[in-house]
């Protein structure tokens, strides 16, 4: 089997790793199989698609509508990189799955409104498959609605017209979408338990995106939930794409 490729961008290496063991966890992969390259640390390296079966972008601390004068460095190389291999994978419907960065990277790329219209914080949210989800085989044995993990500045306000919704929250109108027939994004995280949100809380509470008095609540709550419907969005990917 070819490996996946997962482009990550978190720059706290406890974060980091606990996403890239989830996605190992979830999808059913070996380290040989994941493939992960972290793009805040050094440039992305020249990439043969022919190499891999699937491209996928995990989450960020970066936000896409932010203004340009107020992104690093950093970000401007990451967004650039990340929108000349999106050229590629567009062009060839090259499989692709963006979780929470997958909006801000493939939405904007694709001509979506990006901006904090619906945010949602921390925690838990009840999400609702559109017709369309509940037919897509990346969605395969999910259920109408489910619990997922999510928290974010930025949303998708608006789709362009060729992309087609598959998921929604009463908060946020576009949390999962495809483009062409293999590329996916959620706004939610698929790869993401309780433990896993507890330990992002702690390690991000100091970052700015939550009072960090509130951490423990925060981390209370989280626990209330469970969350392993979306799980099953890795598994189904990996599946469907490895070659």
């Amino acid at each position: 089997m070819k490996p996946f490729l997962f482009l990550a961008s978190r720059a706290e290496d406890a974060a980091a790793e606990e996403e890239y063991e989830a996605y190992l966890t979830y999808g059913g992969l070996a380290p040989s199989q994941l493939r992960r390259v972290r793009l805040e640390a050094a440039p992305l390296p020249q990439l043969d698609l022919n190499d891999y079966s699937a491209v996928i972008v995990g989450g960020s601390p970066f936000t896409s509508s932010d203004p340009a004068e107020k992104k690093s460095e950093n970000q401007h190389r990451v967004e650039r990189e990340l929108a000349g291999l999106l050229d590629r994978i567009v062009a060839e419907d090259f499989p692709f799955l963006g979780a929470c960065y997958g909006v801000g990277t493939l939405g904007r790329h694709q001509g979506a409104v990006i901006d904090r219209t619906f945010g949602e914080p921390l925690g838990g949210v009840e999400i609702e498959l559109t017709g369309a989800g509940i037919a897509d085989p990346v969605l395969r044995g999910m259920p109408r609605t489910f619990i997922a993990f999510t928290g974010h500045k930025e949303a998708c306000s608006s789709l362009p017209a060729h992309a087609v919704l598959l998921a929604s929250s009463r908060a946020c109108p576009v949390h999962m979408f495809r483009i062409k027939q293999n590329l996916y994004a959620t706004q939610f995280h698929p790869e993401l338990d309780a433990e896993g949100l507890v330990t992002r809380i702690d390690i991000y509470r100091h970052a700015g995106y939550f009072p960090p008095e509130s951490a423990e609540e925060l981390m209370a709550d989280a626990r209330r939930y469970t969350a392993t419907e979306p799980m099953k969005i890795l598994k189904n990917f990996v599946d469907r794409y490895a070659s």
